[in-house]
């Protein structure tokens, strides 16, 4: 892992990690009696690391070798020993195998969540890994919506196909996905309307595009990725109930993860539901989405970086 994006994640999950660190501050050095242990548990929920979790590492610290005289150091050790095995099972980057090509990647997430940006970043990755990419406008509910990924296409350097406001979504991923495949793209990655997950036509919708890509080709789309914004916290996760339900969600990409000190409900995520998370976002910048290294990010997430070699 390249040291800048090191340094990525140490800046992006500062407030995730200190907020974990204050929680826990005054809880160590003393005997891990039932009172401490059931003190550390509601600091981990506190920190947004998720109950499945926080029980978890509870149960590791009541061990006999963990009862007496715990560093605040010692418990984060085990925080970050523990979140690194609920990493390890999700983190798993977009794998790009389809046959025939296009690949389809369904993008979906409620607006604010930074769904445009996040599909240019994932563009602009697929593309340092030499796959040619092509953008499908298929959110028409807004003409805004439409211009911002115009212009993340051409900063990007990818070709898009879009069409006027309130036109048929699902007509223009039909045309990508014809283009695509004529040309030979790799990846076809389809925006989507912001969808809350009151909105039955928005789903309504979002079947019809999943119909017409099934009539193209019967394995699109390939991936359904759900785009989370990190700051919702908790929300996040009724989020991945409901789209998952109702849409198929296949893989997650977490966003702004370094505008929040909330950071501990990747981890939750994880836990709770078991979903590929793709990649993390920890940055503004173009390369500022990647796949992440699960003992790194809990490292981080624990305040043990630099701890332990």
């Amino acid at each position: 892992m390249s040291t800048a994006w090191h340094d990525k994640l140490l800046g992006g999950f500062k407030r995730t990690s200190d907020r974990l660190i204050g929680n826990l501050a005054g809880l160590g050095a003393a005997r891990l009696d039932t009172a401490t242990l059931d003190d550390i548990e509601e600091a981990l929920i506190a920190s947004d690391l998720g109950p499945q979790t926080a029980a978890r590492i509870r149960a590791r610290l009541a061990e006999g070798s963990f009862e007496r005289n715990m560093e605040e150091l010692g418990i984060r050790l085990i925080v970050a020993e523990e979140i690194e095995k609920v990493l390890a099972k999700v983190a798993k980057p977009l794998e790009i195998e389809a046959f025939p090509r296009p690949q389809v990647i369904l993008v979906i997430g409620v607006n604010g969540s930074g769904k445009t940006t996040t599909i240019a970043k994932l563009a602009h990755l697929l593309m340092e890994q030499d796959y040619a990419v092509m953008l499908a406008a298929g959110d028409t509910f807004r003409a805004a919506a439409i211009g911002q990924l115009a212009t993340w296409a051409e900063r990007v350097g990818v070709p898009i196909i879009s069409g006027k406001e309130g036109g048929d979504a699902a007509g223009i991923v039909y045309e990508a996905v014809k283009q695509a495949t004529a040309i030979g793209t790799d990846v076809l990655i389809v925006d989507t309307a912001g969808r809350l997950q009151n909105k039955r036509e928005l789903m309504d919708e979002l079947s019809k595009i999943r119909r017409v890509l099934g009539r193209l080709n019967p394995a699109a789309p390939h991936d359904v990725v759900l785009v989370l914004d990190a700051t919702t916290g908790q929300n996040a996760l009724s989020q991945i109930e409901v789209f998952s339900k109702d849409a198929g969600v296949t893989g997650l990409v977490m966003t702004k993860l370094d505008g929040t000190a909330r950071g501990g409900v990747l981890v939750a995520a994880a836990e709770k539901y078991g979903l590929p998370i793709h990649a993390i976002g920890v940055g503004e910048q173009m390369g500022d989405l990647r796949p992440f290294d699960p003992n790194e990010v809990a490292r981080i997430i624990a305040g043990v970086e630099g701890a332990i070699k």
